[in-house]
């Protein structure tokens, strides 16, 4: 295992802690400029989100105009109303971004499996990293405000849907991430330079409530307007894994 990413496992919380948890529920508010530029604006203003930290399984509450909610997982998206009726689906959703560029609208769908995929990356960060089939380097660090930050190139396996396969992790002295690089894919290729800030202690993990995601310049700086994204959490819960048998019944 690199040592940058032994340091910032340990600084999350330690592997051994991440291990003992099996679920991750979270109140959240989502905004910034992606989603009036796609058509859904307000969308995640007031969300829920409820994850498996180990697959990619996810629901997303209070979502769309019903206020229903979507089961998110890389192959299929499933929206229902608040009585758990299907409203509509979607197989294979990656594949509904084809041809897309930033201006494209978006529908429900679309946003859903974004949304999906994204928080839950984020939520387990960098503790994903240590998954079978990550590939990760250390490559030269990086000045910002007066701050020296370790970076980390992380390369992605097929199975996880992610914003691209190759991203850097910029990780500060105390080996917390600051700050988060990728290309989206979906947005055509569309790269973002994603801070993170406001952590807090969960029962010995630690999680960033604060997040803006800003467009990188040619010269890997924030370029400083408009926010592309922001995320702000609220209350979070993790749930260990039970003991072995208790689910036999």
């Amino acid at each position: 295992m690199s040592e940058l990413l032994r340091l910032a496992l340990n600084a999350h919380g330690c592997i051994d802690r991440w291990r003992r948890v099996e679920t991750v529920a979270l109140e959240l508010s989502i905004g910034g400029a992606l989603w009036d530029l796609k058509g859904q604006t307000g969308l995640f203003a007031k969300a829920t989100y409820e994850a498996d930290v180990r697959i990619q399984r996810a629901k997303l509450g209070h979502f769309g105009p019903s206020s229903g909610q979507v089961l998110f997982t890389p192959e299929r998206v499933v929206l229902e109303d608040r009585a758990g009726r299907v409203i509509d689906s979607r197989d294979n959703p990656r594949a509904a971004f084809a041809g897309h560029r930033n201006e494209t609208p978006w529908d429900l769908l679309h946003a859903a499996y974004f949304q999906g995929y994204a928080v839950w990356t984020y939520l387990t960060q960098p503790f994903l990293y240590s998954y079978a089939g990550f590939d990760v380097e250390e490559i030269e660090p990086w000045q910002e405000d007066g701050q020296t930050w370790r970076r980390l190139q992380v390369t992605f396996p097929e199975y996880i849907a992610t914003h691209g396969r190759q991203q850097i992790s910029y990780f500060g002295s105390d080996g917390l991430l600051r700050r988060h690089d990728y290309a989206v894919d979906v947005l055509g290729g569309a790269t973002g330079a994603h801070y993170v800030d406001g952590y807090q202690d969960h029962n010995g993990i630690m999680i960033p409530h604060r997040r803006r995601v800003y467009p990188r310049g040619a010269d890997n700086q924030k370029v400083p307007a408009p926010v592309l994204v922001s995320i702000d959490i609220g209350e979070v819960e993790f749930k260990p894994a039970l003991p072995s048998g208790e689910n036999d019944h």
